[in-house]
């Protein structure tokens, strides 16, 4: 079981990790900006140590399964994630937020498993593509426009 201090550097390093990819979104003005990126990250990781602890204290009484918590944050994401998706006449909206807050519950609870590294490359992976691809997109999206 890690220490108090082990979990308080996750929640720091979950805070930063999941803080730069809401800062992101914040920054293009998505509804779903820094502070909702990093409450859905720090509650995943939170939720994760506590899976790690319950099962640590009575892995010997009775038959547990850390994952089967983590398994319901995935779950209770999707329901936040549809809340930001937006279906208009012009297409849906939406869609990315929902998965960068997908993403960083799957951060946080990584970051909260003790697999930081992992987390690490895993916003570095997202950070990628929600800014650089967004000028890949633009720059498809502007040949079909102009082939039309």
């Amino acid at each position: 079981m890690p220490t108090d201090l082990e979990m308080i550097t996750r929640l720091l390093l979950t805070l930063v990790l999941s803080g730069l990819i809401g800062l992101e979104r914040q920054v293009h003005r998505r509804d779903a900006g820094l502070r909702t990126h990093i409450l859905v990250a720090l509650g995943s990781a939170l939720i994760m140590l506590t899976s790690l602890y319950v099962f640590d204290i009575y892995k010997e009484q009775v038959s547990m399964d850390p994952v089967r918590i983590a398994a319901g944050v995935v779950t209770g994401i999707g329901f936040l994630g549809a809340g930001t998706i937006i279906r208009s006449p012009d297409g849906v909206k939406g869609l990315t937020t929902a998965a960068s807050l997908w993403v960083v519950a799957g951060i946080g609870l990584a970051v909260g498993a003790g697999f930081s590294r992992i987390a690490i490359y895993t916003t570095v992976l997202v950070l990628v593509v929600l800014h650089f691809l967004r000028y890949v997109e633009g720059s498809l999206t502007k040949e079909d426009k102009d082939g039309i």
